[in-house]
């Protein structure tokens, strides 16, 4: 699930601090305030879930020793920086220090609205990659995590498993929130790289003279943080929107690659997330760089070829969302299940993980429907209109499976309980079990 994500506003000036709020609030942002540095360093620290929007001139500790401070703590995270007119040297020794961007006074809000969601956006990415990267301790926890048996993932799990032990670089492609960040964390935590460095940067998140420098230096001797390109030595880079750099930094990259030789002492992993109909990651880069970047290359399958995977899906968000905000998790129906199974997800696991918090929290108020949840995503949507046609055994096979699959889990494991609620004969549920590729040892406390 996304963390929601914060803005703290640090200025003296009351009134300053008030209005930024109130303006960011309106736009769908969480603010808190402080009136000094010194207070807000009491709450900002390395795992902030969120970004900073700072005065650079203050009493006391001014923004440029807070800055610094902040970049000590967690060089990744975003901070805005506001300059008064004239001071758009401080501005740049900011920038040069680490800050995300800077606005300078009297400034557009809907500039600041603009900085707001960049840097919010990237902080996530780094948020939600340090979760992985604590979890990833071995290479079989990740690819736990790429859940599902249909032929499609089990494809995946095996591309994953094979390119993770070649040494080439690698392309990975497919639609929008498929999981193709987990593949990339899935290929370094399978392969011989595990033990280093995995460096992830967005290369949509940036403006292109930060991203150059970021990527390849040059990193004045005050920086606390070497170019990416160093930073990985030995291990993996991986840059999500690969197709947004531009003609100078994609001459940059080749140019990097050409050097390294082979094996490379940096591999890249490049994610492709071109959404414009009828454009490919193949037209967005030059040619020469394409190819050396999709000599390897896996393309995350979109939820709609995944068949029951969608229903299993379903039941672990609704799940671990249940629990979160403490109730019991939604019944699906037979019908429901089928909706599940027939709907296009254009947003694919993204959607599905949406649409089982949603469920979840309109199940907590006794109202609601899973199909009214589709519609209200996709409004031309018919109640049960299939992308693909199937026969009705599959549908009821699906759902056959889910039901025992979440009833095992309900009862953990526990065989006696599980025929009783389903009225089932103990060689018929076993017989079911073997069917689908359930085992009771998965289900135990």
């Amino acid at each position: 699930m996304a963390q929601a994500m914060k803005i703290a506003i640090v200025d003296d000036e009351q009134d300053m601090r008030q209005s930024i709020s109130q303006w960011l609030a309106l736009s769908g942002y969480d603010t808190e305030t402080f009136s000094s540095a010194e207070e807000a360093l009491k709450v900002l620290g390395p795992d902030y879930p969120g970004i900073v929007i700072s005065d650079i001139k203050m009493p006391g500790m001014d923004g440029m020793q807070f800055l610094k401070k902040l970049m000590g703590s967690d060089s990744a995270l975003p901070v805005i920086m506001i300059t008064g007119h004239g001071d758009v040297p401080m501005a740049v020794e900011a920038m040069r220090v680490g800050a995300f961007d800077f606005l300078e006074k009297p400034f557009n809000p809907d500039r600041m609205s603009e900085l707001a969601k960049r840097a919010t956006g990237a902080r996530r990415l780094t948020l939600d990659n340090r979760v992985l990267r604590r979890e990833l301790s071995d290479g079989g926890q990740i690819m736990k995590k790429l859940i599902g048996q249909s032929p499609v993932m089990e494809r995946l799990r095996e591309d994953i498993l094979d390119l993770g032990q070649a040494d080439g670089h690698v392309l990975i492609d497919g639609e929008t929130g498929t999981g193709k960040t987990l593949v990339a964390h899935a290929l370094h935590a399978v392969g011989s790289r595990a033990g280093k460095k995995f460096v992830l940067i967005s290369c949509a998140a940036l403006e292109e003279e930060v991203l150059s420098k970021r990527l390849f230096g040059p990193m004045l001797p005050e920086d606390s943080m070497l170019p990416a390109i160093e930073e990985a030595r030995g291990g993996t880079l991986v840059l999500e929107d690969i197709d947004a750099l531009s003609e100078t930094l994609q001459a940059k990259l080749l140019s990097v690659i050409n050097e390294q030789g082979t094996p490379a002492e940096t591999r890249i992993v490049a994610i492709s997330n071109l959404q414009e109909a009828g454009k490919t990651c193949e037209d967005a880069l030059r040619p020469d760089l394409f190819y050396r970047l999709a000599a390897l290359r896996i393309t995350v399958p979109p939820l709609r070829q995944r068949g029951e995977d969608i229903l299993t899906l379903f039941t672990r968000l609704s799940e671990q969302f249940s629990e979160e905000y403490g109730c019991d998790a939604p019944q699906v129906s037979a019908q429901e299940a089928a909706q599940l199974l027939q709907a296009p997800w254009p947003g694919n696991v993204r959607q599905l993980i949406n649409i089982a918090e949603r469920a979840v929290l309109q199940s907590r108020r006794g109202s609601g429907t899973i199909a009214s949840l589709l519609m209200s995503d996709h409004e031309e949507m018919q109640p049960v209109m299939t992308t693909e046609g199937k026969p009705l055994k599959e549908y009821v096979e699906a759902f056959e499976r889910m039901l025992i699959d979440n009833t095992m889990r309900r009862h953990k494991g526990s065989i006696a309980s599980v025929m009783d609620e389903l009225c089932l004969p103990r060689r018929t549920l076993n017989e079911k079990m073997a069917k689908y590729g359930l085992q009771r040892s998965d289900y135990l406390a």
